[in-house]
């Protein structure tokens, strides 16, 4: 029976990004070549321990491959509305710098955040950078955790949720998100099973192009 892979070895940089909804960015990235593991949480705000309901507000930075911000400032995209706390939904990306640049990174994160569809108000300016906090369990690849048989099959802990590299590989997959022949590589690179990799494809065909809900 094959391996899942999990983890990936060599050296990586961090980025981070608020791009409104953080599952759909959760597909959206994890699907880019070059991506190795995601994980969604809060930052930027002043509270200790944010939860999901209170985080309204967006924003981007760049981070070197200590998780530090290579210049200490934060772009946002923020709304002004509905933000009870100062929080921002974000995505934190571990990447291969040698496949991916940030600069195409920020170029992804351009052509596909939500700027369009929040609401009227907004601002942009520059915030430092704050400690980044995890979501709750159930947040982390959304889209793959509605397939339960499937996380039982690949053994994804609550901690391999935010570490797997195959985990945000399929979350991405099964959102209909990333290229047919990224997905081909994939499914004999991530050590899959036949029946796992058929489920799979399946749910990329059927959702291949549409919208990325919330």
């Amino acid at each position: 029976m094959p391996t899942v892979v999990h983890d990936v070895n060599g050296p990586f940089k961090k980025a981070t990004f608020g791009m409104g909804c953080f599952w759909a960015s959760d597909a959206l990235f994890g699907a880019q070549p070059g991506v190795l593991r995601t994980r969604v949480g809060y930052s930027g705000g002043t509270t200790l321990d944010p939860v999901y309901k209170k985080n309204y507000i967006m924003r981007s930075f760049d981070s070197d491959d200590k998780g530090q911000s290579s210049n200490g400032d934060v772009a946002t995209n923020a709304s002004t509305a509905n933000n009870r706390e100062d929080h921002t939904e974000v995505i934190e990306i571990d990447y291969d710098p040698k496949v991916i640049s940030y600069e195409d990174l920020l170029d992804f994160f351009w052509n596909n955040h939500e700027y369009g569809l929040t609401t009227i108000i907004k601002r942009q300016k520059s915030h430092r950078q704050g400690p980044f906090y995890p979501a709750e369990d159930y947040h982390q690849k959304y889209r793959l955790q509605a397939h339960p048989w499937l996380c039982e099959a690949l053994g994804l802990t609550p901690e391999l949720l935010q570490t797997s590299h195959t985990a945000a590989r399929l979350n991405g997959y099964l959102a209909g998100v990333g290229k047919e022949e990224d997905f081909d590589k994939d499914m004999i690179k991530l050590g899959l099973t036949e029946k796992i990799t058929s489920y799979i494809r399946k749910h990329f065909q059927e959702n291949f192009g549409g919208n990325l809900y919330c």
